[in-house]
C-alpha cells in the first residue's frame, strides 16, 4: 500500500467516525430529524407522502411511514442510536409530517390540560395545576403557521395578516386561540385549551377535593329547587367544570338549552338537551351569530331552563330577563374574582345591551340572581369551589349579598355561615325530605 493509499484510508476512516459522532451528537435533535424527513420524502416521493398526510385516517397513514422511517434507521449509518432514541426520533418525525409537530406528544398526553405556544422562543404546558416548559420547540414561525393552518384548514379557518386573530373548537372539543403578526409581536403565538370530560358530576370534584360532600349535596338542591345560579372565578379556575357538574344535576324530563361560545358542556344522553353554539364572521365578513342572538333566540325554543356557558358582554341583560320571565334555574358564568365584583361586572355588562340607569339594572340583577358561587384556582394549581353568596333587593333597592359559605384558604376548610333560605321551602313544598334535610345538618354541625 502506498503512503498516498494510507493516508487516504485513514482520512476515510476519520470522516467515518466524524459521521457517527454526528450521528450520535445530533439524536434527538433537530440535524437528526431533518435527515430522517428528507430521506423519507427521497424514498417515498413527496407527492406520496403529501398524499398520506390528506388522508382523513392519520393512524393508518402514521402507520404506514413508521414502517419507513424505521426502515430507515436500521441503515448502518444509525446503527449507534439506541432502540429508544429511534423511537423517539420516528416519533418526532411524524408528529412533524402527520401531526401538530412539537405540541403533538401534548395533546397526547391526558394529564396535560393547556398547551402555550410563545412563538419559536418557547413552548409551555399545564399539568396538574402547573406550568412547566416543554424540551421540545418550533424551529420557525413558518413551522408553527403550517401546524395552525392544519388545525383551522378542516373548519374552514385561517390565520394570517388580514385576520390575524383566531378562536376555534375542534372536533375533540379542544378550545383553540391563535394570534399572527403583526398582532403578535414575537409569534405566532398558539393556546390550546383541552377539553376534559372526566369531571361531570359534583361527586367527582367531592373526590377531587374541591369542595366538602355537604357543600355539594348543597349546590345540588339549589339546582334541583330551581334556583338561578351564576358561577364565578378567574380564568382556569374550573368555571367551566363546575357549570357542567351543576347542568348534570337537573332533571331529565325538563328542556335545557345550553349556548357557548364553545360547545363544552356534557351530558347524559337520556337528557333532553338542545346544544347551540356562537359562530364567528366568516372571512368574507358574513355569517356572525353571538351570544346574544342565541339567548333571544332560545326564548323561542321553549326552554325550561336556560344554561349560557359564559356571558361576557350585552348578552347579560338578555340573560337577566330570561330569570326574570319565568326560567327559573337557568344557569351561568363570568370571569370575576369576587362575590362584588361578580355583581359589578353584570351590570357593567346588561349596560352595554340595554342603556337603563344603574339603579334599574341593579333591581334586574337582584330579582334575577340567586346564588352566587365562586371557584378559584391557587398557587399549587389545586381548584376549590370556595364562597356563596345569596343575592337579594336590598331594603332601599339594588343587590344585597349575604355570605352563605364561607372558605378559609389558611386550612383549605369550609364553613356554613348560614342555612340558605331555599332549603326551609324545599321541606315545606315537599320537594326535600325532611329526613334528608336533617341528615344533611347533621354532617354540617
Amino acid at each position: 500500500m502506498t503512503v498516498l493509499e494510507r493516508v487516504r484510508e485513514q482520512e476515510s476512516r476519520a470522516g467515518a467516525l466524524e459521521q457517527t459522532a454526528q450521528v450520535e451528537a445530533a439524536a434527538g435533535g433537530d440535524e437528526l430529524s431533518s435527515t430522517l424527513k428528507r430521506e423519507l420524502v427521497g424514498r417515498l416521493g413527496l407527492a406520496t407522502v403529501a398524499s398520506m398526510v390528506a388522508t382523513p385516517d392519520t393512524e393508518q397513514a402514521r402507520a404506514e411511514l413508521r414502517v419507513t422511517c424505521q426502515a430507515i434507521l436500521n441503515e448502518e449509518r444509525f446503527s449507534r442510536l439506541l432502540p429508544a432514541e429511534r423511537e423517539e426520533l420516528t416519533s418526532r418525525v411524524l408528529d412533524e409530517v402527520v401531526g401538530l409537530g412539537p405540541i403533538q406528544p401534548l395533546l397526547d398526553d391526558d394529564r396535560v390540560s393547556e398547551v402555550m405556544v410563545n412563538g419559536c422562543a418557547s413552548l409551555y404546558y399545564e399539568r396538574d395545576g402547573q406550568l412547566h416548559p416543554a424540551s421540545m420547540r418550533f424551529e420557525s414561525p413558518e413551522q408553527i403557521l403550517m401546524v395552525v393552518d392544519r388545525i383551522l384548514a378542516p373548519l374552514g379557518r385561517r390565520l394570517d395578516k388580514s385576520s390575524p386573530l383566531v378562536n376555534a373548537r375542534l372536533a375533540n372539543g379542544d378550545r383553540v386561540n391563535a394570534v399572527a403578526a403583526p398582532v403578535g409581536i414575537d409569534g405566532p403565538y398558539v393556546t390550546i385549551r383541552k377539553f376534559s370530560n372526566r369531571i361531570t358530576s359534583l361527586e367527582r370534584l367531592v373526590e377531587l377535593g374541591s369542595l366538602p360532600q355537604w357543600y355539594a349535596t348543597l349546590l345540588s338542591w339549589a339546582v334541583r329547587l330551581r334556583q338561578d345560579i351564576a358561577v364565578a372565578g378567574g380564568t382556569g379556575s374550573g368555571k367551566t367544570t363546575l357549570l357542567n357538574a351543576l347542568s348534570c344535576e337537573i332533571d331529565y324530563g325538563e328542556r335545557v338549552i345550553t349556548i357557548e361560545d364553545s360547545a363544552e358542556l356534557r351530558f347524559d344522553p337520556k337528557a333532553h338537551v338542545v346544544r347551540l353554539e356562537a359562530r364567528d364572521a366568516s372571512i368574507e365578513g358574513t355569517g356572525e351569530v353571538t351570544i346574544r342572538d342565541l339567548v333571544k333566540n332560545a326564548l323561542r325554543m321553549r326552554p325550561d331552563r336556560i344554561v349560557v356557558g359564559e356571558v361576557r358582554g350585552a348578552e347579560a341583560i338578555d340573560m337577566l330577563q330570561a330569570m326574570n320571565t319565568g326560567h327559573d334555574g337557568s344557569l351561568t358564568t363570568l370571569h370575576a374574582g369576587t362575590a362584588d365584583e361578580a355583581i359589578l361586572r353584570l351590570v357593567l355588562m346588561a349596560r352595554f345591551g340595554m342603556d337603563l340607569p344603574t339603579a334599574i339594572i341593579e333591581e334586574q340583577v337582584a330579582t334575577a340572581l340567586d346564588l352566587l358561587v365562586l371557584s378559584a384556582r391557587h398557587g399549587d394549581g389545586s381548584r376549590r369551589i370556595t364562597s356563596l353568596a345569596q343575592v337579594t333587593r336590598g331594603a332601599g333597592g339594588g343587590v344585597e349579598l349575604a355570605e352563605l359559605v364561607s372558605y378559609e384558604r389558611a386550612d383549605d376548610s369550609w364553613h356554613l355561615v348560614r342555612e340558605p333560605e331555599f332549603v326551609a321551602r324545599g321541606v315545606e313544598d315537599h320537594r326535600l325530605a325532611q329526613e334528608e334535610v336533617d341528615r344533611w345538618r347533621s354532617l354540617v354541625l
